[in-house]
């Protein structure tokens, strides 16, 4: 615990308090009455400190689990594959009662018995294109055959799988090793690989010239937003009296996106060399690696290549010999979504709940870990900064398109033959190739009905609509297209043009036998459970969706749903401190307004009277149809009119 404390500043020693949970937990198996205050007094914080902690945080249980604990994943492409089968089977094979469905809560842990097993659905796993996935203890089980429990739990091994040879159609850059027989994660194996030779190049230049170069290369943020990465980087003065931190931001927990897992796991030292050139051109002292706390394995990774680093000198005191100073530590969260938000991610490395900063004045490059300038930047986007030293910025912006350079990772899952990841030239690659040539088409007899091209808060793409985008002639003058989803390429500028985003690269495919209103409410479902609850809107909104909904696909939808659940993510949209409010939102304005035919369909019965005594969703389910009554006078409702009736 005192080398868990020793990783953050002497003043901040609350920062320790995720940490201290999670070598508790780990001791223990859950965290006990005698555990808050015990690590209250520790750290010198008060016991409410750390409660509220155990209380936000997902992964922190207050009861003890079984001597086995599994955790199914329920998110959108897990659902597709069977992840819901998966639970029923494995609860059956267990002799496992289920909490009941519908209460709002579907994280409730589930334990046997005998107390040997206990199992509880979990938010997603961030594996998405080996659906359907579990992890039982710290081990990750995919493409996991619902029909085949006995083997699942006789082989508590992982079995993660790799894909192997590139597809012709990729430019491997970042992934360049991911995959191949003859690599491994030592830091041998890299330096035999050219391994740290960017870094030594870098200690060469000044810092002026590195952020120069990033600026250059148009490299933008890999992680969602799409920001430019050097203008970030020039937001920190050169002559910054203020220590300077960098945070990379591991914590992939966007469905449908399951890239940086693999960077990982696989060639963790690149993220390393990534991150330490980074910290050289921000001078930088200290980063810290936030990575989620679904990925163990991964942490423990990065903790075996920080110590191989540290022995040859490539992180520590006087990196070799330059005389800068540089120190990276790993970060473990606890399973809440909002953490991927920098400056929600700033709050938990603090020791606090994961409650996004309102900006501004909290843009981190200002006011951020700490109060002090902090840059946070994606796992993936670090490691491009390697390879933009390597080639030089103007030639990484040869890559690509113009505003939309390099590569990028993109990920596909759903309702494809060979889902997995692909990493393309930005734009150089189309909808089509990506899904039918790269992807291996949809299942023999299927239609492609729509696409989320951007992880599960990118707005749907319908596939029977056409799309138009303005495209720049060679004379200079620009010419508005029309085309089909097939030949959207798929880069930043041209997901924007069509209505969506390229968001987190997550690519979600899903064919002509998914019911909308079902994939809708598996995302609402998503968004209720992972907001913060901070903000009003986003908070009671989600809720409110996902209760809709859910409705809805119980047979209790009325006339008004697809009009109250477009009015309500109007009503999140804009309106909330960070951008959960129209990653939540964007999902339910979207499926209802390009599937109007779908919701339609499922809400059939007329709105219930807006008088005492009301009717409960159970009762809108049950009842074959709502009688509607005469009101007392004209309230002046959209809808009630004249007649008075609703």
């Amino acid at each position: 615990m005192d080398d868990a404390i020793a990783r953050y500043p002497s003043d901040h020693r609350r920062s320790a308090a995720m940490p201290l949970l999670h070598l508790w937990q780990e001791h223990f198996g859950f965290i006990s009455d005698e555990a808050v205050p015990w690590i209250a007094e520790k750290l010198g914080l008060q016991p409410i400190n750390i409660l509220e902690l155990v209380t936000f945080y997902p992964m922190f249980r207050q009861k003890p689990a079984g001597k086995t604990h599994i955790r199914v994943c329920r998110t959108l492409s897990c659902a597709m594959a069977g992840g819901f089968e998966l639970m029923e089977n494995l609860c059956a094979a267990l002799e496992i009662q289920r909490p009941p469905d519908g209460e709002g809560v579907h994280n409730l842990i589930a334990v046997s018995a005998d107390g040997n097993y206990s199992i509880e659905f979990v938010e997603c796993l961030a594996s998405c294109g080996t659906a359907p996935v579990c992890m039982i203890g710290e081990q990750l089980h995919e493409q996991v055959n619902p029909n085949s429990i006995g083997d699942v739990l006789r082989n508590q091994t992982s079995n993660i799988k790799h894909q192997t040879s590139p597809h012709p159609l990729e430019h491997r850059l970042v992934y360049k090793n991911i995959g191949r027989t003859d690599w491994t994660t030592d830091i041998d194996c890299y330096l035999r690989d050219g391994g740290y030779e960017q870094l030594k190049q870098a200690l060469t230049m000044s810092r002026s010239d590195i952020v120069n170069k990033v600026k250059n290369s148009g490299l933008r943020g890999r992680g969602g937003a799409g920001f430019s990465c050097g203008l970030k980087w020039s937001f920190i003065k050169p002559d910054e009296k203020r220590p300077v931190y960098l945070i990379c931001n591991a914590d992939e927990s966007e469905p449908g996106t399951f890239k940086d897992r693999y960077i990982i796991h696989e060639d963790p030292h690149q993220l390393l060399e990534g991150i330490l050139i980074s910290c050289y051109a921000l001078n930088a002292r200290t980063a810290y690696i936030y990575i989620r706390g679904e990925f163990p394995e991964g942490a423990k990774i990065l903790e075996r290549a920080i110590e191989e680093a540290r022995q040859h000198n490539f992180l520590g005191k006087n990196i070799l010999g330059s005389g800068f100073d540089g120190e990276i530590y790993v970060h473990r969260g606890a399973g809440a979504y909002i953490c991927g938000e920098e400056t929600g991610l700033i709050e938990s490395l603090e020791g606090k709940r994961g409650y996004p900063r309102i900006k501004p004045p909290y843009f981190p490059a200002v006011l951020g870990l700490y109060m002090c300038p902090t840059i946070v930047n994606n796992v993936e986007t670090l490691c491009a900064v390697k390879h933009i030293i390597a080639m030089g910025g103007v030639e990484y912006a040869r890559l690509g398109r113009p505003n939309n350079t390099g590569t990028r990772i993109v990920c596909v899952s759903g309702d494809v033959q060979r889902p997995g990841y692909f990493e393309i030239e930005v734009g150089a690659v189309t909808m089509g190739q990506l899904i039918y040539e790269m992807a291996g088409g949809l299942r023999p007899g299927r239609k492609l009905k729509a696409v989320i091209p951007g992880g599960s808060s990118a707005k749907v793409l319908r596939a029977d609509e056409p799309f138009k985008l303005k495209a720049r002639q060679p004379d200079g003058s620009v010419v508005e297209q029309e085309m089909s989803i097939n030949d959207i390429p798929m880069d930043f500028d041209s997901l924007a043009a069509v209505g969506s985003m390229a968001g987190s690269g997550g690519v979600i495919v899903l064919d002509d036998s998914r019911d909308m209103v079902w994939v809708l409410n598996n995302i609402n479902e998503f968004y209720a459970h992972e907001s913060c609850g901070q903000c009003t809107p986003c908070r009671e909104g989600s809720l409110w969706m996902k209760k809709i909904t859910d409705r809805m696909l119980h047979g209790g939808g009325v006339v008004e749903d697809p009009h109250t659940l477009k009015t309500i993510g109007d009503n999140i949209a804009g309106r909330t401190i960070c951008a959960f409010g129209e990653a939540c939102a964007w999902p339910t304005q979207s499926f209802v307004e390009k599937f109007p035919e779908e919701f339609a369909a499922r809400a059939q019965k007329p709105v219930p009277p807006p008088l005492p005594p009301e009717y409960t969703p159970e009762e809108l389910i049950e009842e074959e149809s709502i009688p509607t009554v005469p009101m007392a006078r004209d309230p002046g409702w959209e809808k009630a009119g004249a007649k008075g009736t609703i």
